[in-house]
């Protein structure tokens, strides 16, 4: 484990991956280096055809550290962190919420050299009362209303919530509970973020599972008409929980 210093004072803890031009892989809700064991395969992968990977915890997760107040701007100052660790720029990946906000720095300016992207959760109609529960549960500390929130947002039924709820998993789920209302934050009323992904000159690739949702297609496809340069690739048979080891070989192809 490596730790850089954000600005705001805030420990942030990433591992490397190999030594070759760098890829920072940016997680979306709930994932972190403790449980998200499919984020560390892919930096493996990456690391073994030649690229390198910093798989980092965002803030508020695992072996990062959290200073409030959260604003968007502090998550891409961490970002600023790792680009430097990086040696000075990188490619980013991001995956879900990860994913805009991975969009987000390289609207704004910072030295990201090209963005792939994995199903960044943008669909119109996004349920506002919902999402306002969801941001005031996980701020009052009341974990597993937001994270039961949180799952009916992404459409999972209840009796399925209660399943998971009841396995040795959602205690992990609840660890992170407060770090749900920053995605939230982060993807706001769930539009495609049209003025960010116009803003972005770097080059894009938009990637969504061929098993997953229309809402996924439709969002890859927006990012990739909606930036100046990019392209959208459907990966055969995958959901939002993608594997690794078909998710690996387009993102090779694209960073190299």
């Amino acid at each position: 484990m490596e730790t850089v210093t954000s600005r705001d004072g805030t420990t942030i803890a990433f591992d490397r991956y190999g030594d070759g031009p760098p890829v920072v892989l940016v997680g979306g809700a709930f994932q972190h280096r403790w449980i998200d064991q499919q984020t560390a395969r892919l930096g493996e992968l990456l690391a073994q055809a030649g690229l390198s990977a910093l798989h980092y915890d965002r803030r508020g997760r695992g072996d990062s550290g959290d200073t409030p107040p959260y604003a968007v701007d502090r998550e891409l100052e961490d970002i600023d962190a790792l680009l430097e660790a990086a040696g000075g720029s990188a490619m980013l990946f991001g995956m879900s919420s990860g994913a805009a906000l991975a969009l987000r720095a390289a609207a704004t300016g910072r030295p990201v050299e090209r963005v792939a992207v994995y199903e960044p959760p943008f669909r119109a109609g996004a349920d506002p009362e919902t999402t306002a529960a969801v941001i005031a549960a996980a701020r009052e500390g009341r974990r597993a209303d937001a994270v039961r929130g949180f799952m009916r947002l992404t459409g999972m039924p209840d009796a399925m919530i209660d399943q998971v709820q009841q396995s040795p998993g959602w205690a992990g789920l609840e660890a992170v509970a407060p770090t749900l209302a920053y995605d939230l934050t982060i993807m706001g009323n769930g539009d495609v973020p049209v003025e960010v992904l116009a803003a972005v000159k770097v080059p894009v690739l938009a990637m969504d599972g061929g098993a997953s949702p229309p809402w996924a297609g439709e969002a890859a496809a927006a990012v990739a008409s909606g930036v100046a340069d990019g392209r959208r690739q459907t990966l055969p048979d995958q959901t939002h929980g993608v594997d690794p080891e078909v998710l690996a070989p387009a993102l090779i192809d694209f960073c190299r």
